[in-house]
């Protein structure tokens, strides 16, 4: 006799104005014996009922969900959420997808899934560095642009001049550290 998996529903709408019920009554179709429940943005990282969803399930129980977006906010996320799952001994299934990881094909599918989100990964981290090369072979520096007025750089140049520590200077002018350095990296190279 098999046993039977004890299954855990989380749903989630975007908005206060839409409804639960077409996937509260999916989960409790497939048997889910708890339903926890999100009224908030998939980008929200504040998600309260999927944390005590994570809290409440157990080794050998099943997270189950109506659909894959309505789980995790990006792939990424979505995949470390069910690997975090695996680790645990925590089964996955979502009931539109098709998707199973009690089961091989489950555990295939997703793997694939995996593999294409650290392709993409791998793909923005390199078009990432490559346009930096480009930018610094044009003279190009990144960071976020100096905002400092003529009269506040004045000061700087003229304190600096006078000897006194970027942190002092800082200090004084009431300004991050780094944008003094910043500024003066920009202004005067040689006495930054």
């Amino acid at each position: 006799m098999a046993t039977q998996l004890t299954l855990v529903g989380y749903a989630r709408v975007s908005t206060a104005d839409q409804k639960l019920d077409l996937q509260i009554d999916a989960l409790k179709a497939v048997g889910c014996i708890e339903i926890f429940s999100d009224k908030v943005s998939g980008a929200s990282t504040s998600r309260p009922e999927l944390d005590a969803c994570l809290r409440y399930l157990r080794r050998g129980e099943v997270l189950v969900v109506y659909k894959l977006d309505r789980l995790g906010r990006s792939l990424k996320h979505l995949i470390e959420v069910i690997d975090e799952l695996k680790n645990r001994g925590i089964g996955f299934r979502s009931i539109s997808d098709g998707i199973d990881t009690t089961t091989s094909t489950g555990r295939l599918l997703f793997s694939i899934m995996g593999s294409f989100a650290e392709f993409e990964r791998d793909l923005i981290r390199e078009r990432t560095n490559a346009g930096l090369k480009a930018a610094r072979d044009r003279g190009k520096l990144g960071g976020r642009p100096i905002k400092i007025n003529s009269e506040v750089g004045e000061r700087i140049v003229e304190l600096r001049g006078e000897g006194k520590t970027v942190d002092t200077i800082a200090e004084d002018l009431c300004l991050g550290r780094a944008t003094v350095y910043r500024f003066l990296k920009s202004q005067l190279p040689h006495i930054a």
